[in-house]
């Protein structure tokens, strides 16, 4: 390659690179763990960096914790219209979403599936997922077996069927459709995109069909019968089809990646430090706060893309109309400005909350407090059969440079 190389990784030393050729928006990167000394660098030496040619263009990445957080509360400079993610989508497979609008639009909407997931509903929710977590974790196997799809993907399915107020033996093709809506070549990926396109239609259609039904039955509170109900989201169907699409798609893999990443890694950290695993056991009353430094270490979306509305100085830069501007999340939170020895995983960290992990401002993620609940659920359950949660060889990251997540994690538990 012509660069020292991090070890065992095949990708070059970010240090031995010069500034203008790091390109961060590499799916290996994160795949390999490399992205951390690559952000390491920005971070010190370009904190607002512009990368002029990358498979998706050119672009910014915002990499420190306070410069994130100006970007992602100036929604007049910085939009969030039309995209998210780093790469810019085929016109065909556009699906809005409000996430990816400005207000009014993403505020009716948003608020529109918004009770869902709102605190009165988590008195609701908390005895399902409890009864969830309870029945999964009584029936793990003996030896090994992997916890991503045996702990991490059967939480989150479940959840999620019952957020949409659908069959659980349908909570399989939710994964499916947030799989397939989040490996994308947007992200970083080599993917049949017309395939892609295809499983999503799927997904429409099966919504579609609820829909018509939800809108003649009594509002309940499952985010279909919401939408169907709401003044403006109603005609959502009849409408705009695709944006239905984009916001269910949204909805799904807001519940699905975030979490199911969250606790696949809270597990290997727990595993690779004993000794907050030994803290926790100690005093299950810091599992609150290690929930929020699971989601703080994870980072479990790793960025999220905006575009200057104009030319706009920001920090001594010069950001042109129609730039892509990146906030790397999964930097922030190993800001050292803000975390005091960010890369150690400690469940009693005083600041861990204030992670940035589910955004911030009107963006902020919606069902942020639900993903806490089965995470806090979890681990109190564990904490009640289980000495210790071994991990079984070295787990697999999943190469994306949106979504944090892991692939496999092999494990074993001991119980009491």
């Amino acid at each position: 390659m012509g660069q020292p190389e991090l070890v065992g990784t095949g990708i070059p030393d970010p240090w031995s690179l010069p500034l203008g050729q790091i390109d961060v928006s590499k799916a290996k990167l994160f795949s390999t763990g490399a992205h951390e000394q690559y952000f390491r660098r920005l971070r010190e030496e370009a904190p607002i960096h512009y990368c002029a040619d990358s498979a998706h263009g050119a672009y910014w990445s915002i990499t420190r914790y306070d410069d994130i957080m100006a970007v992602d509360i100036d929604h007049k400079n910085f939009s969030s219209q039309d995209n998210i993610v780093i790469g810019d989508a085929r016109e065909e497979d556009l699906a809005p979403m409000f996430i990816a609008a400005d207000p009014p639009i993403h505020d009716v909407q948003r608020k529109a599936a918004q009770p869902a997931v709102q605190r009165p509903q988590l008195k609701v929710l908390e005895p399902v997922i409890r009864a969830n977590v309870t029945d999964i974790l009584d029936n793990l196997p003996e030896g090994e077996f992997d916890w991503v799809p045996t702990v991490s993907r059967e939480l989150t399915a479940r959840m999620l069927a019952t957020l949409f107020g659908i069959p659980q033996d349908m909570r399989y093709k939710l994964i499916e459709w947030s799989d397939a809506s989040v490996e994308a070549d947007t992200t970083g990926m080599d993917v049949d995109m017309d395939a892609r396109m295809e499983t999503l239609m799927e997904c429409l259609g099966y919504f579609s069909e609820l829909f018509v039904e939800r809108a003649q039955l009594p509002p309940q509170m499952d985010f279909i019968s919401l939408l169907a109900h709401n003044p403006h989201t109603r005609d959502m169907l009849a409408n705009n089809p695709m944006e239905l699409l984009g916001n269910l798609i949204l909805l799904i893999v807001g519940g699905n990646d975030t979490t199911r990443n969250s606790i696949s890694g809270g597990v290997v950290q727990l595993h690779r430090n004993p000794g907050e695993w030994a803290k926790m056991v100690a005093d299950p009353s810091l599992i609150p706060n290690a929930v929020s430094e699971m989601i703080r270490y994870q980072t479990p979306l790793g960025h999220m893309r905006r575009t200057a509305t104009r030319d706009v100085e920001f920090r001594g830069h010069q950001i042109k109309k129609g730039d892509r501007v990146v906030m790397w999340y999964v930097s922030g939170n190993r800001d050292d400005a803000k975390f005091e020895d960010p890369y150690a995983f400690r469940i009693d960290r005083a600041n861990a909350r204030q992670h940035i992990s589910f955004g911030f401002g009107i963006h902020r993620c919606m069902g942020n407090r639900v993903g806490e609940m089965q995470l806090a659920i979890l681990w109190e359950e564990v904490l009640k059969r289980f000495s210790r949660i071994d991990v079984i060889g070295e787990p697999v990251r999943t190469e994306n440079n949106f979504v944090m997540g892991w692939d496999s994690v092999m494990t074993r538990v001991h119980r009491h």
